[in-house]
């Protein structure tokens, strides 16, 4: 037999789970009779319609990347007044979601720059290779050269005989 709760029931207890003033999933487990697995399934769910619920309730230096990457997204388009109510809420500071912000885009812009290094090496390689390939050729030459003189000097060696006759 499967309960069946009410979506402002699970919005109510996924918002005591986030700070300021967080509760442990045990501790909610104990006040609402909902099983732990439960609670952890409504996070999860929350997280993956972008709603930013933390997996570390003590610290939000200590959340996820793709927590702060939600809130990130959530507070982009807020105003002065909106973000420092959604930090009071949330327990954050706005410096904090700032510095997360060029975290997330230093890390975009290194990506780039690794792309285009990729992309540089790659270049590098194929210009390598050609010189290789070249030195390989001219280097194929000299050995078949070399080996036709030889044959030749075998031959003239039958033909005439050694040099000391």
């Amino acid at each position: 037999m499967q309960k069946r709760y009410s979506e402002e029931f699970k919005e109510s207890v996924i918002k005591r789970m986030t700070p300021p003033n967080p509760v442990s999933v045990s501790q909610l487990v104990k006040e609402t009779g909902v099983s732990d697995v439960t609670l952890y399934k409504w996070r999860k769910d929350y997280r993956n319609r972008g709603i930013a619920v933390p997996g570390d309730n003590s610290n939000p230096e200590n959340w996820t990347a793709e927590d702060k990457l939600a809130v990130v997204i959530e507070t982009a388009a807020m105003n002065e007044g909106q973000l420092s109510e959604y930090c009071r809420s949330k327990g954050l500071y706005a410096e904090q979601i700032e510095q997360w912000k060029a975290s997330a885009l230093s890390g975009y812009q290194h990506s780039e720059q690794i792309e285009k290094e990729k992309v540089r090496s790659r270049q590098d390689d194929k210009k390598k290779i050609r010189k290789l390939e070249s030195e390989l050729r001219r280097k194929d030459k000299a050995l078949a050269e070399t080996a036709a003189l030889l044959v030749l000097a075998k031959k003239c060696e039958a033909i005439w005989g050694d040099e000391e006759n």
